[in-house]
């Protein structure tokens, strides 16, 4: 049940680091992060179906 929150967790952390590697603004680095732990939390939750429906 927790895979979605740490796949999102993950994400977030990856989004910013790449932000902040491009140099980016704080304001950026919040952007990046904030899409990448949606596509993360996204991919969390299907894998979460996936793995439960088998």
């Amino acid at each position: 049940m927790l895979l979605p929150l740490i796949t999102a967790a993950l994400g977030a952390l990856l989004g910013a680091l790449v932000a902040r590697r491009r140099k980016g603004t704080g304001f950026d680095i919040a952007q990046w992060a904030a899409v990448w732990a949606l596509l993360g939390g996204l991919l969390g939750f299907l894998a979460l179906i996936v793995i439960l429906r088998s």
